[in-house]
């Protein structure tokens, strides 16, 4: 028998005019979760069906919200089910989960939905420790109780003000264009305008504007930015044209890095439905925001040429690719609003694992996406490793750490000569991005077959 919801559907009797709740006027309408918890007293081993999913099923949107993927939002409820000793069965999607929890031959399904996506590993990690000491410290709690600890989760603020994302976007995008190629000018230039970039993308995000749009707007103000203090440095310390090739840089803190992993790991574990949507959104960011740096170089006639020649030896160009790879996974770490500890961490492990494929690259005959898989392995290795130690949750550690390598300018170069018509020029690029990309997340597989028993079986 299977028990259809209904608001209030426990109370035979009609609800009192004093007794109605004020329903939200969202889009996107926000669930009242406290009218799922009866004031009775009992654990939430002992409540009602409607009662137990309502906590899997909130833990498991909560999960989702935060970013990660499919087969750890749906360990999470297994986890939580189980703990209140009922099995669950869930569809997972990008953006919404379908499920149904079964106990004592009833059944009881939800549908949950989110308004937007995004990433915030800080209250992943929160998330994770809450699953992990459910059975111990939540499990004997009343479902109000219960409700009230995640009121505490959901309601957690973001570390970070709309000025550090947007340093954090400066010192990565700075980070990342001498990783490229480019010099100080181009450093100093991407620095500025990719900060003052996600400053106002952040800034559009608290205010509900729409992914696109705040995504166009702030690609378009990194870019502009950019040529301002470019031509600025050019007039005033005559420095070559040839360093506005860097404009790209500056607009690469749009890279959706975590949708593009965590789709590929999803489509491995057959988490299809899952895995294609959040590369269709992926995709989509992408598309967007090299179609609008596309536009604003045509306006303002910037190319993407190659960058000038830096002259430096083979020795230096190692020692300095370890600081610029750490402040690159530093800064999207703090954009994923990481705990600062956190970030330092995936930090570290991003400058050892990309200098690694960078080095690769350059000292032997290895192919970029050969050494690219080579780079996410080690990421992978090194958060297995640390996620013993200290239980950071891996996808944390591993994705800012190799987003630094998912190669923007190949996609970049590779829409820009298409839109001149350049076709095989552009595919080329195109070819090389697409297996870069899908290196990267094979080199996480397997160090995650490696370190996790649960994750080498399919069930």
């Amino acid at each position: 028998m299977t028990q259809k919801q209904h608001f209030d559907a426990t109370s035979p009797k009609k609800i009192s005019p004093k007794k109605r709740v004020k329903l939200s006027s969202r889009h996107h309408m926000a669930i009242l979760w406290q009218n799922f918890a009866r004031d009775t007293g009992v654990t939430a081993k002992d409540a009602t069906l409607r009662e137990k999913v309502s906590v899997v099923g909130r833990v498991g949107i909560l999960m989702l919200s935060c970013g990660t993927g499919a087969w750890r939002v749906r360990d999470a409820m297994n986890t939580i089910a189980r703990d209140l000793e009922v099995t669950c069965s869930a569809d997972i999607g990008f953006t919404s989960i379908q499920f149904t929890c079964f106990a004592n031959g009833h059944s009881y399904s939800q549908v949950l939905a989110l308004a937007n996506t995004g990433v915030n590993t800080d209250k992943l990690n929160t998330l994770e420790h809450f699953v992990k000491e459910f059975e111990t410290v939540y499990a004997p709690l009343t479902i109000q109780q219960i409700h009230k600890e995640i009121d505490k989760i959901q309601s957690q603020k973001g570390n970070y003000a709309p000025l550090d994302a947007g340093l954090a976007a400066a010192i990565a995008c700075a980070g990342f264009i001498f990783l490229l190629g480019g010099g100080w000018p181009e450093m100093v230039c991407a620095f500025i305008g990719a900060g003052l970039g996600n400053y106002v993308r952040r800034k559009m995000i608290d205010r509900h504007m729409t992914t696109i749009a705040n995504v166009a707007v702030g690609v378009a103000v990194s870019c502009l930015t950019y040529l301002v203090i470019f031509k600025t440095i050019e007039a005033l310390l005559h420095i070559p044209a040839g360093h506005e090739a860097g404009y790209i840089g500056a607009m690469l803190f749009v890279i959706p890095g975590f949708p593009f992993i965590t789709s590929m790991l999803d489509i491995s574990k057959l988490d299809m439905r899952s895995g294609l949507e959040r590369l269709a959104y992926a995709i989509m960011i992408t598309i967007v925001a090299t179609l609008v740096g596309w536009l604003v170089a045509l306006v303002v006639d910037l190319k993407p040429a190659n960058f000038l020649p830096l002259g430096l030896s083979p020795l230096t160009l190692m020692l300095l690719r370890l600081p610029a790879s750490f402040c690159g996974v530093y800064g999207f770490s703090i954009m994923f609003n990481s705990s600062r500890k956190m970030a330092a961490t995936a930090g570290m492990m991003g400058a050892l694992a990309n200098t690694l494929r960078l080095e690769l690259v350059d000292l032997t005959n290895i192919p970029p996406s050969a050494a690219a898989f080579c780079g996410a392995l080690l990421a992978g290795i090194l958060a297995s490793l640390i996620n013993r130690y200290n239980g950071y949750p891996r996808i944390s550690l591993t994705v800012p750490s190799i987003v630094i390598m998912v190669p923007g300018l190949y996609i970049y170069r590779a829409v820009y000569n298409i839109g001149f018509n350049n076709i095989g020029v552009g595919a080329l690029w195109l070819t090389r991005a697409a297996l870069i990309i899908m290196f990267l997340p094979f080199g996480l597989f397997v160090a995650r077959v490696l370190f996790d028993k649960d994750w080498r079986h399919f069930d």
